[in-house]
């Protein structure tokens, strides 16, 4: 299907769902006025972009009539100045166009559940994945997101081992899903008395939330643990077994939560990551059906790989993905990361439009 006839299908679409949803039978079916809504608003764009470029490309006919028709050499140079304004607004929807055409990935608009571990580096690993946790938390309040810890080992001193949290944002998962990865630091740790650079790192792993529709998970296949909520250095902060520890026997896959007082409100807690981490589990099988050579190209979100370094005595930021720096380390631990966001968006759009979307 030519460009051209995906645009004619996706608009005949748009304008069928406005006389669906002029129906009085259909617009008194809540739940189909909904679907129909956000089905309606994920195409608008598209739309909006397709009538431009038709309107365009109508104007652009009209001028050249009138370059062949008429003889008054000022009308001409006239009409030859609006040629090439025309002729560059087409190039420019036509870009938007086929970027706007690129497949959407289904769990963009999902929130997402983010897990940060301290990797080799001691304490230090441990205070640098503070600071990522303090990073994206800020990113989150800078985009208007809600946060919550689902889990959380912390070692003291402000450091942690490991820690689980929720991100409740539109879009979340399509701004921050590029973020997993191996991340590492490089300065002197506040106990180095020699002043000698130390690196460390920290995994981050950025989970779309998986809703109970998207992964079918059999009562008979877990095996739940309900156990005393621990606090630093193991020991019990509450009297009643609260703390819930959940196993998905087929694939090993555990989840825990101990961050609520309700046994409850773990178990559901644990049971949105199990249900996250068994998505993901889907999503890297499905990449591993992609050509070796795209993946490399394109890469695979492997969180072992190495994708960004901060270093404290350059003050500098690089993502070595794109290849990008930024002298502004201390915004970036700050949650000022959308110029990371936006050039990795921008690469995935790049390689999907070189594979034809």
């Amino acid at each position: 299907m030519t460009m051209q006839e995906r645009l004619e299908a996706i608009e005949q679409r748009y304008d069928k769902i406005d006389s669906l949803m002029a129906d009085p039978e259909v617009s008194a079916d809540y739940t189909r006025i909904q679907t129909l809504a956000k089905e309606q608003s994920s195409i608008r764009t598209i739309v909006e972009l397709s009538r431009e470029y038709r309107e365009a490309q109508t104007q652009l006919v009209e001028v050249h009539a009138l370059i062949r028709e008429e003889s008054d050499s000022e009308m001409i140079a006239l009409a030859r100045e609006e040629e090439l304004e025309l002729q560059a607004d087409i190039e420019r929807v036509e870009s938007d166009l086929r970027i706007e055409l690129i497949p959407k990935d289904p769990n963009d608009e999902k929130n997402v559940i983010l897990e940060i571990r301290a990797g080799t580096g001691g304490d230090e690993a441990g205070l640098f994945a503070s600071d990522l946790y303090r990073m994206y938390t800020r990113y989150a309040q800078r985009n208007g997101w809600k946060t919550e810890v689902i889990d959380v080992n912390q070692t003291g001193l402000g450091a942690i081992k490991e820690i689980v949290f929720e991100l409740r944002g539109r879009g979340a998962y399509s701004r921050l899903k590029h973020e997993s990865g191996g991340h590492r630091v490089q300065r002197v740790p506040v106990t180095e008395s020699s002043g000698r650079i130390h690196t460390s790192a920290a995994t981050v792993a950025v989970l779309p939330e998986a809703e109970e529709v998207d992964v079918d998970i059999k009562p008979e296949e877990l095996d739940i643990d309900i156990f005393r909520a621990g606090g630093h250095g193991g020991q019990n902060v509450q009297k009643v077994e609260t703390a819930v520890r959940i196993t998905h026997v087929p694939t090993g896959i555990v989840a825990t939560c101990q961050d609520e007082r309700s046994q409850l409100k773990n178990r559901e807690k644990a049971m949105a990551v199990l249900r996250s981490r068994l998505l993901a589990r889907e999503i890297e099988r499905q990449h591993q059906k992609i050509s070796e050579v795209r993946r490399n190209q394109v890469g695979s979100g492997d969180r072992s790989q190495r994708v960004r370094t901060y270093n404290f005595p350059q003050g500098r930021v690089t993502d070595h993905r794109v290849n990008l720096s930024s002298y502004s380390l201390e915004s970036v631990l700050d949650g000022d990361i959308d110029e990371f966001i936006n050039a990795l968006i921008q690469q995935e759009q790049a390689d999907a439009l070189a594979f034809g979307g």
